[in-house]
């Protein structure tokens, strides 16, 4: 994938108690809120990894949005998987 100057990617793993689909819809409407591009890579009642893509202070801020809020979805740990976390 080839990114602009502008462009960060994060893979963030989201440890904890978690619905699934709920989660997953939860972060695909936060991802749209901050404009960032993003991807399930894996997710199941234990936890999830998302890629996003965007801007720095967006991507950065995804991890808390995503930990935060869903009262379905108790998020006990949140690790950056990728390089520059």
């Amino acid at each position: 994938m080839d990114r602009g100057r502008d462009e960060h990617l994060a893979v963030i793993r989201f440890a904890g108690t978690l619905v699934p689909a709920s989660f997953a819809e939860f972060a695909a409407h936060r991802a749209d809120r901050l404009s960032l591009a993003r991807k399930v890579l894996a997710q199941d009642a234990n936890g999830a990894t998302i890629r996003v893509t965007g801007p720095a202070a967006p991507v950065d801020a995804s991890k808390m949005a995503l930990s935060l809020g869903l009262a379905a979805c108790l998020v006990r740990e949140v690790t950056r998987l990728d390089p520059e976390g």
